[in-house]
């Protein structure tokens, strides 16, 4: 059965295009479910029913897993019996009548301005890597970069004289952000005076370098950020992502055109990006509930 497995993720990864991320995360949920089928004694593919899938997903929740991993789970099953029912390895899909439970808008978490600046005000740029860090916190606040676009980031990919920067992100669609004259400085800041310090070899092309010289993992921008969120004394559950939900949120708080947002963000479709507008209504909410003397 792993046999299977590997050919869809080769599949997914090679025709298909799909990116490291979703590999991995594919391969995280067959594994479970073959774990699932082995208990069960279930040995090869064409012995799956929609029975034994519903039987998988009632112990997922029984789990308590989230109703966002359950329906991961689903889509991946999806696509892995198309591809084998494709493949003609089976003559049925006991996915076809399974449906992805309905989930209720779950609201981005975001900071406010107030945050955003006490948390990029914490490096001590004094030193190399607090200007490293300075630059970075101003980068992914001023863009709304993914983080995987933050640490795929390269020196070729600025064009600092036209205040933008250019990234490749899902899909591989390459997009033009505009950045604002503190990430500019910042980043101009940490170019002349830290990077030089930083960088042990010169064919390295990544704009934000470790300790160590070398590109960074999306691990260590969290861990980054953590430490900075600690100092800074801000009680919440920060998220490099937060801050991507911070940039678009406070710029249609602020006005700005949904479609513009869109574009920056690099979403596909605009109903990913409205729901930010719920969350500025909901913040239109409590200035009224906080602020009107009769609400």
């Amino acid at each position: 059965m792993m046999r299977e497995i590997e050919d869809f993720l080769y599949y997914s990864r090679i025709e298909r295009g799909l990116s490291q991320n979703t590999i991995i995360s594919y391969q995280r949920d067959l594994n479970q479910y073959v774990a699932y089928l082995q208990e069960e004694g279930i040995n090869s593919w064409s012995d799956i029913n929609v029975t034994v899938v519903k039987v998988f997903l009632q112990r997922m929740s029984e789990a308590n897993k989230s109703a966002a991993t359950i329906t991961r789970m689903i889509s991946t099953l999806k696509r892995f019996h198309q591809y084998i029912r494709q493949e003609r390895i089976i003559d049925h899909d006991p996915m076809q009548h399974i449906k992805r439970p309905k989930k209720g808008v779950q609201l981005p978490k975001t900071l406010t301005l107030e945050e955003i600046e006490t948390i990029i005000q914490t490096p001590d740029t004094t030193t190399a890597l607090g200007l490293r860090d300075r630059a970075i916190l101003e980068v992914m606040y001023a863009s709304g970069l993914r983080v995987s676009e933050l640490t795929h980031l390269k020196l070729d990919d600025l064009r600092l004289e036209l205040g933008l920067i250019q990234t490749i992100g899902k899909g591989d669609k390459e997009r033009i952000i505009p950045l604002g004259d503190h990430a500019i400085y910042w980043i101009e800041q940490y170019l002349e005076k830290a990077r030089p310090e930083l960088v042990q070899d010169s064919s390295v092309p990544y704009l934000f370098l470790n300790h160590r010289g070398g590109g960074f993992s999306r691990q260590g921008i969290w861990k980054n950020l953590n430490q900075h969120v600690l100092t800074a004394g801000i009680q919440k559950n920060v998220t490099p992502h937060m801050l991507r939900h911070s940039f678009a949120t406070h710029l249609l708080e602020n006005g700005a055109d949904l479609r513009i947002v869109q574009e920056l963000l690099g979403h596909a479709d605009i109903s990913t990006t409205q729901i930010y507008t719920h969350v500025s209504k909901q913040r239109m909410s409590e200035v009224y509930q906080q602020y009107f003397p009769r609400a």
